[in-house]
């Protein structure tokens, strides 16, 4: 458990241990707030005094069904909110954990060979965000690297920060969020959370490489494509990763939708605050909606590349089977003739010639040249240029 202090323009860390002490006499700064910071095994082995702390700071405590689902290892993104706080859960990529499998989404029907290296990367995890007044309470998988990542930056803003309040102006708000330091918990929970949508933004690239050489392989006539297992478990991987994005954009909305309702006139919070959270909730949105395009698209691209395989093969076995019937019916007058000459008659026309032989040989040929050529001229034995 990390527990963070933010007050103006200075982080201060209190304590990064894991034992019930660490909240024992927790107090709110002056005019700051508090981040507690705690994986999921922490919060289900301290409730007890994590509840304490948060009625302590906070004068109430987390209700039972919240709680739950901060511990719910299977639960999609999704918002609610009370009339004393706001519960966020939102979907991340993690690395790989004991945790993580699980509860791997989306990626539990892959194959374990053949399959695509770069789906295989994207597993996933709850986190939650429970947003009060002057307090936020995270609580994430036990590999959640990035809050470490968020912290260590945190920290350096604030040790910046504190060498600038000096300077004239520094206490301003406009001054204090160019720094990067939240100004409320509502305005970390959402960089956060950005962050974590940046993560799937970062795959973009991968995954549509991935996609590409499928696809170069599905359009290969030269090439026999055999990988069908890998190719349908990755179909189901991104329908998968689509239904993820939707739980992101529906409790993205709903935050902002519940951000409008907030009473204009706030002690805790400045109009410009309150505008600076908008601006980053609609952020926020527009950066999952743009993943939720690629993955839709990269869905489409796929299911477009094996639709066109098929309609390859099925083009290139009409070609075959045109060419097939086409020499069918060159041969078959030369079967008839050399028919009529194996008959068993005594009497047969050119049969006792010398030159019959060839008479024989000279019609049969001219009879295949004179049907290749209408075939040709009718264009029955073209090549299809490639």
């Amino acid at each position: 458990m990390r527990i963070f202090t933010i007050h103006g323009s200075r982080v201060a860390e209190i304590s990064s241990g894991e034992y019930p002490e660490a909240l024992t006499g927790l107090q709110l700064p002056e005019l700051g707030y508090v981040w507690l910071s705690c994986t999921r095994a922490e919060l289900e082995r301290l409730q007890i005094p994590i509840q304490t702390a948060l009625q302590t700071l906070c004068k109430l405590q987390l209700l039972d069904l919240h709680l739950s689902d901060l511990l719910n290892l299977q639960l999609p993104s999704r918002f609610d909110f009370t009339s004393q706080y706001d519960l966020l859960v939102f979907r991340g990529l993690v690395a790989g954990g004991p945790e993580t499998s699980a509860a791997s989404q989306p990626l539990k029907h892959l194959p374990r060979r053949g399959g695509p290296p770069i789906l295989r990367r994207i597993d996933t995890s709850p986190v939650g965000f429970v947003v009060f007044d002057r307090v936020l309470l995270t609580v994430h998988p036990a590999d959640f690297t990035l809050r470490d990542a968020y912290a260590l930056r945190l920290l350096a803003a604030g040790d910046s920060g504190a060498q600038a309040s000096l300077a004239p102006g520094a206490s301003d708000s406009r001054s204090l969020g160019a720094r990067g330091i939240p100004a409320n918990p509502a305005d970390l929970m959402l960089r956060i959370v950005n962050q974590m949508v940046d993560g799937f933004l970062a795959l973009r690239r991968d995954l549509s490489q991935q996609l590409d050489h499928w696809q170069a392989e599905l359009l290969d006539p030269k090439t026999r494509f055999s990988n069908w297992n890998a190719l349908l478990s990755a179909r189901l991987s991104l329908h998968q990763l689509d239904e993820l994005c939707e739980d992101q954009r529906a409790a993205i909305q709903d935050w902002i939708e519940t951000l409008k309702s907030w009473p204009e006139h706030d002690e805790l919070l400045s109009r410009h605050q309150r505008d600076l959270l908008q601006v980053r909730s609609r952020d926020v949105l527009e950066h999952v909606e743009r993943v939720l395009h690629h993955v839709q698209r990269l869905e489409q691209n796929a299911e477009t590349a094996v639709q066109m395989h098929f309609n390859a093969q099925s083009h290139r076995t009409n070609e075959i089977m045109r060419t097939l019937t086409v020499l069918t019916a060159i041969f078959l007058p030369l079967n008839l003739i050399a028919g009529i000459f194996g008959m068993n008659f005594e009497f047969i026309p050119l049969l006792h010639r010398s030159n019959g032989f060839w008479l024989a040989m000279i019609s049969m040929a001219l009879t295949a040249g004179g049907l290749g050529l209408y075939f040709w001229r009718k264009r029955f034995l073209e090549h299809s240029t490639r």
